[in-house]
């Protein structure tokens, strides 16, 4: 299925099947097994082992190939595990990666265990920042640049196009988590970054009742590398969550837009209220970086922060909301509210934090598919 926009493809999922259903099933069956017979198989693809090829995975990894634009993907059992595979298939012992300072608290602890393991260098720097970026990169032999758009839990827009030129004068690969975005909005292969990897957990399978991940590579020689190091690893999704995910995918630019439409009117509502000092949305015009997020992104997704006036302020509204929970993660259907500080990025030191713009009352809200009536009035009774 070539040449179709990305929803068409997202409504045909079973039509990515490495084969045709013999029941012309809507929804490709469920291959879940360990093992196939090879002396019953007389395709040109043969199945021996499900870490390393399954029928339900492969549809998956077509799919997400085909709408990013790439050359091969990889289903990962978790999302954390597609940047786990970025990094075994790229760095080595003695590595040197470059990592915007602002970046998932997942990200961050696993950056670590590579630096005490196999003493990879790490270089943080301001992504918006071109002139710090490109002293990095110019003083260093870096072998990969990775960072996401917008950044988690700041909120920053990076220019992908500048960073893939950037990153590629220098020789090194250029990797972009695409979780938040999700390739209804923005594809970063597209715009010159050699791997895109996302969390499936969050907003493309949509129901949050999964933990998975994908990389899609830009060539095929990258692609194999992906594929071997998946099956060497042992990185590879087991075929009922590919199931899980692919009900939720249909129905991602719908979801995209309504959580990006709900998300604005809160963001706007919290700016007008006296206990809230700073809100940080990439779709309001308060926003620095609000005509390139425009620019890049198709939809914006629906995850933003308030900061509150105090810590106390914001742990008493966490507290006392009725609707949304406090909860990691984001892009499902109910919202929720954290304080990264304490969840998502207790990582992170205090001076870490402040260095990317987050407080100590900075909450973090991803907005769900709930009325926007009730999800004001959960706010205003909660600090009270």
């Amino acid at each position: 299925m070539k040449d179709l926009h990305v929803e068409t493809s997202l409504s045909h999922i079973a039509k990515f099947a490495p084969f045709e259903d013999v029941a012309g099933a809507s929804h490709f069956p469920i291959y879940n097994t360990g093992t196939f017979d090879l002396k019953k198989q007389d395709g040109d693809k043969i199945y021996d082992y499900t870490r390393s090829d399954n029928p339900t995975r492969e549809m998956l990894e077509n799919l997400f190939t085909q709408v990013e634009g790439g050359a091969g993907c990889v289903c990962t059992h978790t999302g954390i595990a597609s940047v786990a595979l970025l990094f075994e298939t790229v760095l080595k012992a003695n590595s040197q990666i470059l990592v915007e300072a602002d970046c998932y608290g997942g990200t961050f602890r696993l950056l670590k265990v590579f630096k005490e393991k196999y003493n990879v260098i790490v270089h943080f720097a301001d992504f918006t920042n071109f002139e710090e970026l490109e002293g990095i990169l110019k003083n260093n032999p870096i072998d990969l640049v990775l960072c996401e758009s917008p950044t988690n839990p700041g909120l920053k827009i990076i220019d992908l196009e500048e960073v893939a030129k950037l990153s590629h004068k220098y020789h090194a690969l250029f990797a972009v988590d695409n979780s938040l975005a999700t390739f209804i909005s923005q594809k970063p292969l597209d715009l010159g970054a050699d791997f895109s990897l996302f969390s499936t957990t969050k907003y493309i399978s949509g129901h949050g009742a999964v933990v998975a991940g994908a990389i899609v590579a830009k060539t095929e020689e990258l692609s194999k590398e992906i594929h071997y190091y998946a099956n060497a690893g042992g990185r590879s999704q087991n075929p009922m969550d590919v199931y899980l995910i692919s009900l939720g995918i249909p129905t991602l630019k719908i979801r995209m837009k309504e959580h990006q439409d709900i998300s604005i009117k809160i963001a706007k509502f919290l700016e007008e209220q006296p206990y809230i000092t700073k809100v940080t949305h990439p779709a309001l015009e308060s926003h620095s970086q609000y005509d390139l997020a425009k620019k890049q992104m198709k939809y914006i997704p629906g995850v933003f922060c308030a900061d509150f006036e105090s810590l106390e302020l914001a742990e008493k509204f966490i507290e006392n909301t009725k609707i949304f929970g406090e909860k990691c993660s984001f892009g499902s259907p109910d919202s929720r509210v954290e304080i990264p500080a304490k969840i998502s990025h207790a990582s992170f030191s205090k001076e870490e934090l402040e260095a990317i713009g987050i407080a100590e009352g900075t909450v973090r809200f991803s907005i769900g598919l709930e009325n926007i009536e009730d999800l004001i009035a959960d706010i205003e009774q909660a600090v009270k």
